[in-house]
């Protein structure tokens, strides 16, 4: 039967395979040993209370008893919403009763039922071996510094592997020994949009 070229193309249309380029099937996983986070839905804005960004206080204690009250004290005024701030601490290296002292603040400060308890608290323990005093001159003195700064940041490291999550858009390192500091000092930090902030001195 002869046939035009116009019908010879409708006559084949319906026996096209149809190629798909590039296409990928879904992947499943379903070992229970691997786990998959995604970070990108974590941001830090100026934004951040209207965006509910989540705030990690870290602050490592040695011998620190006396401080820890006012530590709290302050800590208690900061403004920004404490259902948006988790706290952890490492306990190491102790000759006082630092551990005591700190639970008994966490649990007070944690059971109000005002808007002052935070989201949530971690005490971790983790002992260095560090040797070196706890007085102005023994901590601050030249011999000390190497031995000093190499367990401060061994405690540092532990801690913020062991309390930093996911969900923490902000980290601020806070000393216990402060005396002094402006209740809206995690917004002042915020309004800088950068993402690394030190002290001058």
């Amino acid at each position: 039967m002869d046939m035009s070229a116009n019908e010879q193309a409708q006559w084949h249309a319906h026996m096209q395979t149809p190629v798909i380029f590039n296409h990928h099937a879904p992947l499943e996983i379903n070992s229970s040993t691997i786990q998959h986070v995604t970070l990108n839905t974590i941001k830090s804005t100026p934004k951040a209370v209207l965006n509910e960004e989540r705030v990690l206080i870290l602050t490592p204690l040695r011998d620190a008893a006396p401080y820890i009250n006012k530590y709290f004290d302050l800590l208690s005024e900061l403004t920004y919403p404490h259902e948006l701030i988790d706290l952890a601490f490492l306990v190491g290296d102790c000759h006082d009763d630092t551990l005591a002292v700190l639970s008994a603040e966490l649990d007070r400060v944690q059971r109000r039922s005002d808007k002052i308890p935070f989201h949530s608290a971690l005490i971790v323990e983790k002992d260095f071996g560090a040797i070196t005093g706890q007085n102005v001159e023994e901590r601050h003195g030249f011999a000390a510094q190497g031995p000093r700064r190499k367990a401060i940041g061994r405690a540092r490291n532990y801690l913020l592997y062991t309390a930093l999550k996911a969900e923490h858009s902000w980290v601020y390192w806070r000393d216990v020994d402060i005396v002094d500091s402006p209740s809206k000092i995690l917004e002042d930090f915020m309004a800088h949009d950068r993402d690394i902030l030190v002290p001058s001195m």
